[in-house]
């Protein structure tokens, strides 16, 4: 993997979301572009999005800072109250004590100020790698791999690793790519895996990079490979 490929791979995704008039900003990108790189925003928005829909993340963040202001207001707030608002972004109950307890410790620790180096980031309560990450990239500009399923799948479809989990994925695009990328990789991979590279039936048809493709290569090496004559037939 050089520098140059993974520029050339960045740069057909964004030609195939553009052409095909799917550049829909990921929550967070919209998050960061609309909030000014907020930080505490952006680490509950992240914090919200596990296993939500990207809409359903925003309307629920919105609501959330409609009643609660600041990191000060939701570490005093009534934990019943955050659930009934997070109710609709799924497994509400664990995401509403990670958010009392990060907001708690951002002010008794952190001077209602969200750090901005990955080691104390980690040092919050609930908050892995990519979380870590996402606000590293979107909330403070500076260069991170957050990796979620998209980054993942796409990361390995396209042969760039061959990893069993996202904490492994990062390790590896954090080994091959040029950190001139990093903060590029994450919102384009995730557009392009909910647009285009989707889970379950890939559009390959419109996909610049079926000739870098190990995915591609190998279904239609499948399909196009004779099949065997049956002993019986």
């Amino acid at each position: 993997m050089t520098a140059k490929s993974i520029g050339s791979i960045i740069s057909k995704m964004e030609k195939v979301l553009y052409h095909r008039k799917l550049p829909r900003l990921t929550a967070l990108r919209e998050l960061q572009m609309e909030e000014e790189c907020d930080a505490f925003k952006v680490l509950i928005g992240t914090i919200l999005s596990a296993r939500s829909r990207d809409e359903n993340t925003k309307r629920v963040l919105n609501n959330l800072f409609i009643r609660f202001k600041n990191a000060k207001e939701l570490a005093e707030a009534d934990i019943q109250e955050i659930k009934a608002i997070i109710h609709s972004s799924g497994f509400y109950n664990v995401k509403a004590k990670r958010i009392k307890e990060v907001s708690q410790l951002i002010i008794e620790r952190y001077n209602g100020k969200v750090p901005d180096d990955l080691e104390r980031l980690l040092d919050l309560p609930g908050v892995g790698i990519k979380t870590a990450n996402c606000v590293l990239v979107y909330a403070f500009n500076k260069p991170a791999i957050p990796v979620d399923i998209h980054v993942h799948r796409i990361s390995n479809r396209l042969g760039l690793v061959n990893t069993r989990t996202p904490e492994n994925t990062e390790v590896e695009l954090s080994r091959i790519i040029d950190k001139k990328y990093w903060l590029k990789v994450n919102s384009t991979f995730v557009m392009y895996g909910q647009n285009v590279c989707l889970p379950i039936k890939p559009n390959c048809k419109v996909c610049k990079l079926k000739n870098v493709c190990k995915f591609y290569r190998n279904i239609t090496d499948a399909v196009s490979a004779p099949q065997k004559k049956s002993p019986f037939s």
